[in-house]
């Protein structure tokens, strides 16, 4: 009985200690477990009703994904129908422009092939024409024939109103040309009571002053500048020259420098001018200028001839006098005084000119002082004495001036005459009626 009392209290102790002690924990434990699962139990909730939620809403964006493909399915099915009629509509309007593009391009070319036959055809007419021409131009009487057919046709031109004179003059401007006159006016008042010897020497002196000036620049320059009272530079000119030249020469380069020039070069052209004056007056009174100006025409056909010795003679690279040795190694005995002496003192104040233009021009100055023009005529053959004259009548009653023809025999011109007159050309060549046919044959 002890032992059971015993057992029991025993056993009462260890419900006391488990009541006091285990089970307490248990409970909190257990009220804890309880309360992790309701919470588990409201997530768990809370997550299916968010997939019922997420459910509805891939349901609803899956609906209206497949809205949007059959719209964007009809949109699609619209445009490849609208695309497939304008690429059609744009097929046909290139269809249609590569047509007009080929027609157009056959249009082209048939003209192209028609521009080639007349253009063969004009060349070759003109090729037949040509060798017509040249063959019955080869007979003597024939080629005269024509000459005396174009003066035939000249002799019914009405009077012309070009202007003659030489190339120089030509290129002066207002002012230098009034002064140059003034100049001439002055020289040919001097002149006069002048003998041979005397011009002689005013030609030299004036020579040698345009040949000072191209020296000294600052002098030509402070000469030529226009000035309203010149009687500071005629104090200058006297100062420099005063002893050195002549009375004569003096006075010549006072009403020089007096003068207004429109350019600086045109002073020295001015004086060199009067200085050919001076010996072409000498040829004058010697009785010899017919001789002079055929001597000067002639020399001025050889520098046409021969290029090379033009370019020498003209080299302002050259010094003056070696370029005059070469004149008197090619003169000779060719030409009398006045023309040797013109034709040095011309090549020996060339400045860049061509040296066939610069006797040109000085020829042209010796046939003017007789107050007759120059008419330069290119023909085949020689001219007859009857041409001659006959031509000669004709342009001195076109121009109202003497005419002194130079004639230039060519035979490439192969028949008529071309004929220049200062800055008029009459061209009744039978060459450059034929290059104009060929010039104009249909494009």
């Amino acid at each position: 009985m002890l032992t059971f009392i015993g057992q029991l209290i025993g056993f009462a102790v260890i419900v006391a200690i488990i009541w006091k002690y285990v089970v307490p924990p248990v409970k909190t434990l257990m009220a804890n477990q309880q309360e992790a699962v309701r919470t588990a139990l409201a997530e768990s909730a809370e997550a299916a009703q968010k997939l019922a939620d997420a459910d509805k809403t891939h349901a609803k964006a899956l609906a209206d994904a497949q809205a949007q493909s059959a719209k964007v399915t009809d949109e699609a099915r619209h445009d490849s129908v609208r695309i497939a009629e304008q690429l059609t509509e744009q097929a046909g309007v290139e269809a249609e422009r590569i047509k007009a593009q080929g027609a157009a391009q056959v249009q082209l070319m048939r003209q192209g092939v028609i521009r080639e036959l007349r253009q063969g055809l004009g060349a070759e007419s003109v090729a037949k024409a040509d060798e017509l021409v040249r063959r019955h131009v080869a007979d003597p009487a024939a080629q005269s024939d024509t000459v005396d057919r174009f003066l035939a046709e000249l002799e019914q031109m009405a009077p012309s109103e070009a202007a003659v004179g030489t190339h120089a003059e030509a290129n002066l401007r207002a002012a230098s040309r009034e002064s140059r006159a003034a100049l001439v006016a002055t020289f040919d008042a001097a002149a006069d009571g002048l003998d041979g010897a005397a011009l002689t020497t005013l030609s030299d002196e004036l020579a040698a002053t345009a040949q000072l000036l191209l020296g000294e620049v600052n002098l030509a320059r402070h000469l030529a500048e226009p000035a309203d009272n010149p009687a500071a530079k005629i104090a200058l000119l006297d100062a420099v020259l005063s002893g050195k030249v002549g009375a004569t020469t003096l006075q010549m380069l006072r009403g020089a420098v007096s003068g207004r020039w429109s350019e600086q070069s045109d002073l020295v052209d001015g004086i060199e001018y009067v200085a050919r004056l001076a010996l072409i007056k000498r040829a004058e009174a010697a009785g010899e200028i017919a001789d002079v100006e055929d001597q000067l025409f002639k020399f001025n056909q050889v520098l046409d001839a021969q290029p090379r010795l033009s370019t020498l003679l003209g080299d302002a690279a050259t010094p003056a006098a070696g370029r005059i040795a070469l004149l008197d190694k090619v003169l000779g005995n060719s030409v009398n005084g006045t023309a040797k002496a013109l034709l040095g003192q011309t090549i020996g104040l060339l400045r860049g000119e061509r040296a066939d233009q610069a006797v040109l021009d000085l020829a042209e100055l010796a046939v003017a002082r007789r107050g007759e023009v120059v008419a330069h005529v290119v023909a085949a053959a020689a001219l007859t004495d009857a041409q001659r004259t006959r031509l000669t009548s004709v342009l001195t009653r076109i121009y109202g001036h003497p005419v002194a023809v130079q004639l230039h025999v060519d035979p490439s011109v192969l028949g008529g005459l071309s004929i220049t007159v200062g800055d008029e050309v009459i061209d009744g060549s039978i060459s450059s009626r034929l290059a104009a046919a060929s010039t104009r044959l249909p494009d």
